[in-house]
């Protein structure tokens, strides 16, 4: 079912390196080209980034803090591959979607702990903010052989700042903007010889703009997300580490209206379809934690890791249009679900110096993993339980030649049981400045508790004999460095289908799984380029052509929400001695295909592309205090992301933050 949190593990011990990205976002645009390699998460152990074989962006917080990011959609925007659908302004509902696939086809981590609800196996992007993100790796295609069910068509891996271990810090930063937005931010970290700590907590609210085209409500949002974390050297080989994170959101919404006139006739009232002014809303409170241990033996040959990891949430809602008085009143709506996961893994590495001068590392491990759902509507408590082995091996080669591969076997009480692979390369070709790297793999998302149990009875009926979706993938590129890597390009082809895909069927109310296959493929592109003297510069561009069945049986059309051309442009100059810094980007959606479910309208219109440029400053005053200002949307594009959900116009924001 879900996530080796194996992983978790390796990016505990990788935290304390500083990671430079390879593509798009990836490298600190304002330092110069570093020759080092850096660990990036990829597999279940860490691996220098250029011996990698999958397509992989890495996103630093020190980049994400120059570039004033708030939300981590806003970062992904600039990634290869990356869709993103917004319904509203900032902290509204957000999907996030891969190489054309499914919005619950990523996985999305935070510290070790699966970040997705459990009600819908999909994560809303929305409230995510970037304060106490230490950095961000992103790997594109199947990777369910190391993460489980979800990883489908990628992995957004979150791992949070860590205290230093040479004395305490302060941080603090506040923001205001317009539409009423403010921001607060305070963190602590923190150590001594063996142990550090990291506290952190911030507040961001904004009263927000009318979703609809109807009324004048607005509808703002409201984030309060608290994170720690600490790691523990009980001995010179044992290592304790802890995370423990709580976000509480409350966000207002606007509805569909599917009112109708009601009996005999139920025509379609004059809005059917549209979205309308409502004071309709959604509470959350989630809360996160896990445990590990690392033990090392045999020269530190032999490495075992522990992990537990909890999640827990309750979500109410509020839909006016179901407000009516009676014992049960269906506009008051709640949920509960919950995820505890526990694993094991070990790795033994050695070397063969007479055999192709090659080092190896196997690595074992076992999950198990058991989620419930509890809905309001009938109070009852469903469970799942998934036990999963896997394996892996990763080798290196004349220094040049890298190969890693994995087979994992989950074994669900619910579904069908389900094996996956993976198998990547690379190749740094010897006196020169090309790498090359491949991989292929399978991946698994399994039903949702929606799709297998149901909700709302009699408008959507559970189906308990759904299997698993089936994706097998495989991507191809190059990589080549110019100018001693001052400019460095990379080209990447992907390729991905998906079957058993999981759809809804109006004439039975319920889901079923389709019997044809869903088809993505394209080509990612990414560049930067850094002059060593102030200035740099990045940018990417995606194609994706994405179709999927358009009824059981039915003809193939493109899917929704998936632009085929979308790209990104940055550039930043620092100057007065890296004391002020100036940036600007800008971010290119193409048109999209979206569902409309108004009578005057075709069932699927095209959404028109767009442009949104952002720019913005800073400058430190002092050693430890800083000002800064950024301007969203410069030119006003006036857009939509999700076909009747209006778009923020241009915003401006202005903060000081300092450390002591």
């Amino acid at each position: 079912m879900h996530r080796t949190i194996y992983l978790a593990g390796a990016a505990a011990l990788a935290t304390t390196t500083l990671v430079f990205e390879r593509q798009a976002l990836a490298q600190d645009r304002d330092q110069p080209t570093q020759l080092e390699t850096i660990l990036v998460t990829d597999g279940l152990t860490p691996i220098e980034q250029e011996k990698s074989g999958r397509a992989f962006t890495v996103i630093s917080g020190a980049q994400l803090e120059k570039d004033q990011v708030r939300y981590v959609t806003d970062a992904l925007r600039q990634v290869p591959g990356f869709a993103v659908s917004r319904s509203g302004p900032n902290g509204s509902f957000t999907q996030v979607r891969v190489r054309g696939a499914e919005a619950n086809h990523l996985l999305v981590m935070i510290d070790g702990v699966e970040a997705g609800d459990t009600w819908s196996s999909e994560f809303d992007f929305g409230g995510l903010l970037v304060d106490d993100i230490d950095r961000i790796e992103i790997l594109r295609g199947p990777q369910s052989a190391f993460w489980g069910s979800n990883a489908t068509a990628g992995v957004v891996n979150i791992i949070t700042k860590r205290g230093s271990r040479d004395g305490w810090r302060v941080k603090a930063r506040s923001e205001t903007g317009t539409d009423g937005t403010f921001l607060g931010g305070v963190s602590l970290s923190g150590g001594a010889e063996n142990y550090d700590v990291a506290l952190s907590g911030v507040v961001r609210q904004n009263e927000g703009y009318n979703i609809s085209d109807f009324g004048t409500e607005k509808d703002g949002d409201r984030n309060a997300t608290l994170n720690g974390r600490f790691n523990i050297d009980v001995t010179d080989s044992l290592t304790l580490d802890g995370t423990l994170r709580y976000v509480n959101r409350k966000n207002e919404t606007d509805p569909q209206d599917f009112s109708t006139s009601g009996f005999p006739d139920y025509l379609p009232g004059p809005n059917y379809g549209r979205i309308i002014d409502a004071p309709d809303w959604t509470k959350s409170r989630e809360l996160t934690g896990s445990v590990g241990a690392t033990l090392t033996s045999l020269d530190g040959a032999l490495t075992q890791k522990m992990r537990f990891a909890a999640r827990t949430a309750h979500r109410d809602s509020y839909a006016s249009a179901n407000d009516v008085p009676g014992a049960f009143d269906p506009a008051y709506t709640s949920d509960d679900g919950d995820r505890y996961t526990a694993t094991y893994q070990a790795s033994y590495s050695f070397d063969t110096p007479g055999l192709f001068d090659a080092r190896h590392r196997i690595t074992g491990g076992y999950e198990w993993e058991k989620e419930s759902f509890k809905p309001s509507h009938n109070g009852v408590n469903y469970t799942r339980r998934t036990d999963a082995v896997v394996g892996e091996y990763r080798g290196e080669f004349l220094d040049q030649f890298n190969i890693n591969a994995a087979l994992r076997q989950d074994f669900n009480d619910r579904f069908d049981d389900a094996t996956t692979y993976s198998l990547s390369g690379s190749w740094r070709i010897p006196g020169s400045e090309t790498r090359l790297h491949a991989s292929y793999g399978k991946g698994v998302t399994n039903p949702t508790f929606y799709e297998q149990f149901g909700y709302n009875p009699g408008y959507f009926i559970g189906n308990p004999d759904l299997k698993p979706e089936e994706s097998k993938g495989w991507d191809i590129g190059i990589e080549q460095g110019f100018l001693d890597r001052r400019l460095v390009l990379d080209v990447t082809y992907f390729n991905q289908d998906l079957t058993n895909e999981i759809a809804y069927d109006a004439a039975y109310t319920s889901s079923v799984n389709l019997d044809g296959v869903s088809k993505r493929q394209g080509v990612e592109v990414s560049v930067r380029f850094d002059l060593q003297n102030g200035f740099t510069a990045g940018a990417s561009y995606t194609y994706t052509d994405s179709t999927e069945q358009a009824a059981i049986g039915g003809p193939r059309i493109r899917e929704a929400r998936r632009p085929k051309h979308a790209g990104s442009l940055n550039a930043a100059y620092s100057f007065l001695d890296e004391r002020a810094r100036i940036f600007g980007e800008a971010t290119f959606n193409g048109e999209m295909i979206d569902n409309a479910f108004v009578p005057s309208l075709p069932s699927r219109v095209t959404l028109d592309g767009f442009t949104v440029v952002n720019v913005g400053g800073s400058f430190r005053f002092t050693e430890h205090l800083e000002g800064y200002v950024r301007i969203e949307n410069l030119f006003d594009e006036d857009y939509e992301e999700v076909f009747g959900y209006n778009t923020p116009g241009r915003t401006a924001y202005l903060g000081l933050k300092g450390s002591f």
